[in-house]
């Protein structure tokens, strides 16, 4: 199998089930941007050889792409790859467990710290950015579960990168108005 098509030569480029819209389009954009947080997280596995965050990360890097597959198919009848109401309660959990480990919050605290942290913190924008995309959506031309699981992943990410900047012994550097 080729890698290059020559398909997507004008600009355009094929969902499932065959239809063909612009690379421009807010689907395309917001399924282009979670491969990009998915990178990320690739990035950030390459520093965790093992280990529950290495887990944690890989199990992510699955998840986005049954998100972006449930994107690249409009046709919301058929039962292929679907973002579930339990992938987001697992994420929930996920979140729920991390954050109990973590010293309370009492400012915003800056994106940044250790090398982990700080792509993590990079992942959450990333994922804030698919978010954007999939909220400028028509209503009803996506599975309303991907909104309600990426909204959760940022918050994962989130608490992720404040754990393993604790984990790493890194100060949170916190904003406070000048």
């Amino acid at each position: 199998m080729k890698i290059y098509t020559r398909a997507g030569d004008s600009g355009e480029t094929g969902l499932q089930g065959g239809g063909r819209v612009s690379k421009s389009d807010r689907r395309i954009m917001a399924y282009g941007a979670l491969d990009e947080a998915n990178a990320v997280l690739g990035l950030a596995v390459s520093g965790h050889p093992d280990g529950r965050l290495r887990d944690i990360l890989r199990g992510l890097q699955d998840d986005l792409f049954v998100v972006g597959a449930d994107l690249s198919n409009p046709e919301m009848g058929d039962d292929r790859a679907r973002v579930t109401p339990e992938m987001t309660a697992g994420v929930e959990r996920m979140i729920d467990e991390t954050d109990g480990r973590l010293p309370p919050l009492t400012n915003f605290v800056l994106p940044g710290g250790s090398a982990s942290g700080s792509l993590l913190h990079l992942a959450r924008t990333v994922v804030r950015r698919a978010e954007t995309h999939m909220a400028s959506m028509p209503s009803g031309s996506i599975n309303p579960e991907c909104g309600r699981y990426v909204n959760r992943l940022s918050d994962l990410l989130f608490v992720l990168a404040r754990a393993a900047n604790m984990d790493a012994g890194t100060r949170e550097d916190t904003w406070t108005l000048k």
